[in-house]
């Protein structure tokens, strides 16, 4: 269901449309082993795409993500963007946030070069012939 939700088209011979289903299962996993109900569930996965989203598309550093998360998280200069809308404050706990942060630290932070690699460097297409 999850490869059809993220319209992955090549996900036999596409090494990022792997890497990028097992984020999006490894949390979904992980926010049903929490006990996340249905719409906190929605806003983490919500949440995994925001900061997915500000590497591979707008090419934010590290630091600039985590600035973005801190942001979202707390809310702080919160206003009716895009970007913040989608996270609602109430949904989760205190330690619920806590958790959802350790989360995306050991999931996406700490493996950040990799996925800038992943989103940005250019790879040659391998050429298979009858040799």
């Amino acid at each position: 269901k999850m490869v059809e939700f993220l319209n992955l088209t090549e996900l036999k011979t596409s090494l990022k449309e792997a890497i990028l289903l097992d984020y999006y299962a490894a949390g979904f996993w992980w926010a049903k082993e929490m006990n996340f109900s249905l719409i906190q569930i929605t806003g983490f996965m919500d949440l995994l795409n925001f900061s997915l989203e500000n590497l591979s598309s707008k090419h934010m550093t590290l630091g600039d993500n985590l600035k973005e998360l801190g942001r979202v998280m707390t809310g702080i200069g919160e206003t009716e963007s895009e970007e913040s809308s989608f996270f609602d404050l109430n949904l989760f706990s205190t330690e619920q946030a806590k958790a959802i942060i350790d989360f995306l630290v050991a999931s996406l932070f700490k493996h950040y070069k990799a996925y800038e690699y992943l989103f940005h460097s250019r790879r040659e297409e391998p050429v298979v012939s009858n040799e």
